[in-house]
């Protein structure tokens, strides 16, 4: 009997090369995870949170709010995830030009906006690799919930919900940050 050979595994740079298929990847211990094009909704519920923090993060010049940027999480077998939005303080890249590639480290704040065909086990499967890497704060945003769960470095988890009036912040990790969670939920 003959054993089946092990999949080959991917690295960073052969995703990185990937040709546009119009999906979305990211690669998890080397294994490509394929993904569907974000919905109208995700797409707008992200941009917005994208808006808000850099709407603070700007002008204190604290560091860089991207979307969906990949971020090279580990190395041999590769993890690149890439986050709806995130944050990365300004002392980590030392005033550098934005490269071409993935981002090596994980970001401070990671956003995962919760789409329809997500599953929770999908979810903190990520929340997980964030958190293990060195993210520091990860929101999940979920608008069935209206909710958003706040999982922290130190393996706390809290959740902040709109129809008690709760208020989100940047904690230590976006400093002055602080936004109704009410208001993440507004008809765009």
């Amino acid at each position: 009997m003959m054993s089946a050979a092990p999949p080959k595994l991917m690295t960073a740079d052969e995703l990185l090369r990937l040709p546009d298929d119009g999906f979305h990847y990211e690669l998890v211990r080397g294994e490509l995870v394929k993904m569907l094009p974000p919905g109208e909704e995700h797409g707008t519920r992200a941009n917005y949170i994208g808006h808000l923090l850099f709407a603070v993060v700007h002008p204190a010049r604290l560091g860089r709010v991207m979307v969906e940027t990949g971020y090279y999480l580990a190395h041999n077998p590769d993890t690149v995830l890439s986050p709806d939005v995130s944050f990365v303080r300004r002392e980590r890249y030392e005033d550098e030009a934005p490269g071409t590639g993935y981002r090596d480290g994980a970001p401070d704040l990671a956003v995962e906006v919760v789409s329809p065909g997500d599953t929770l086990t999908e979810v903190l499967e990520k929340v997980d690799e964030y958190l293990t890497y060195g993210t520091r704060l990860v929101w999940v945003v979920e608008r069935k919930t209206r909710s958003v769960t706040v999982y922290r470095a130190d393996k706390s988890v809290q959740v902040f919900k709109a129809t008690a009036g709760d208020t989100l912040t940047g904690e230590d990790v976006i400093p002055g940050f602080s936004l109704s969670v009410a208001d993440l939920f507004i008809n765009l």
